[in-house]
């Protein structure tokens, strides 16, 4: 069993960064990709970014060149690294991976930001 706990959002203005954790715990944790997903009042959730196992990243085209992800092995934990934030931005921004077969999420940050 994986369990993935989000932190790091929060209230922020237009332009600013923040920084969201997710961090895994668990036996053996060998995940074959981890991504954020977000997902936004009234809408369907939606893909941001992926790391795979082998450090191949993947971003969807409406964060490129401003978001970051990244991983910390020796803590288990993957991070979003979020700069030139924007009003679209605010979201509930989840945690997922996918580790032998098997997918988890995690309980949702909230990130706001202001204009």
């Amino acid at each position: 069993q994986v369990q993935l706990v989000e932190s790091g959002g929060g209230l922020v203005q237009a332009g600013g960064s923040l920084r969201l954790s997710c961090a895994a715990s668990g036996s053996s944790i060998s995940f074959n990709y981890m991504a954020w997903y977000r997902q936004a009042p009234g809408k369907q959730r939606e893909f941001v970014a992926l790391i795979s196992s082998s450090d191949n990243t993947n971003y969807a085209d409406f964060v490129k060149g401003r978001f970051t992800i990244s991983r910390d092995n020796a803590k288990n934990t993957v991070y979003l690294q979020m700069n030139s934030l924007k009003v679209e931005d605010t979201a509930a921004y989840y945690c997922y991976a996918y580790v032998r077969s098997t997918s988890y999420w995690g309980q949702g940050t909230q990130v706001a930001v202001s204009s």
